[in-house]
């Protein structure tokens, strides 16, 4: 017999390493996402393109956080966990999750499909209302061929890593329309917020649901994507908030 069902709102936003704007334009927007992200309120947050280090840009900006973007990002009481996908010239970036829940385990797999896209998934095993949630953030390539093979990546990912009867959501930014990643999910048996799709990009001018998030185990009950100013002012996605029902 299971308890009452609670509510767990899971955000996934990519927030362009921290700072928008082209050449001299170029600004620092990773204080207003801070805020942006306490401001959630969520049980879960799922972010790409985070920086953990980068010597140019701490040169250019006097403001520019010590330490890594997931721990300055991370409001009071979250845990952060960052694992690096790429290494530049000047420094690093990777995937990120922010928790209010106690972290278990977490581990990191590349996914890079070609040299020239460092990609790679983020595995978090969180313990939410007693219950054991796996989560997955995932940033997937620009280039459709690879986009497929990085999703059967994660399928064999899934299946080795994940036991089958518990919950499990992938959230992240997989460059791709929700119509044309349902059928690859469902096969896995997951699945999105059935509803008028969000747009998330471009921020300024949404027109595709690039940003998604997909579960196992749990019911979705909404979805929404914020838009204005202030959000295509911080990063070149919007932020997707999803919240769904899980036995207590």
């Amino acid at each position: 017999m299971t308890g009452p069902c609670q509510t767990i709102r899971v955000v996934t936003y990519n927030i362009h390493k921290g700072v928008l704007g082209v050449g001299p334009a170029r600004r620092l927007e990773i204080h207003n996402l801070a805020d942006a992200v306490q401001a959630f309120d969520a049980d879960v947050v799922c972010l790409q393109e985070v920086r953990q280090t980068n010597r140019r840009e701490q040169k250019r900006f006097k403001q520019w956080p010590e330490g890594g973007q997931a721990d300055f990002l991370a409001p009071p009481g979250y845990s952060s966990v960052y694992r690096t996908n790429a290494i530049t010239r000047h420094g690093e970036h990777g995937n990120a999750l922010l928790s209010r829940w106690p972290v278990v385990t977490h581990q990191h797999e590349d996914m890079s499909d070609h040299r020239f896209e460092q990609r790679g998934l983020l595995h978090v095993e969180l313990m939410i209302h007693g219950r054991s949630l796996h989560v997955l953030v995932v940033h997937l390539g620009l280039v459709r061929a690879s986009r497929v093979r990085q999703v059967a990546q994660l399928q064999r990912f899934v299946q080795r890593e994940i036991p089958a009867d518990v919950p499990l959501l992938i959230a992240g930014d997989f460059n791709e329309s929700g119509w044309r990643l349902d059928a690859l999910f469902a096969s896995m048996g997951l699945r999105a917020w059935a509803g008028v799709p969000r747009p998330t990009f471009p921020a300024r001018l949404p027109l595709a649901q690039l940003d998604h998030v997909f579960c196992r185990g749990l019911k979705p009950t909404s979805l929404a994507a914020p838009q204005g100013r202030a959000w295509w002012r911080m990063s070149d996605h919007l932020p997707l908030i999803a919240e769904f029902e899980i036995d207590a």
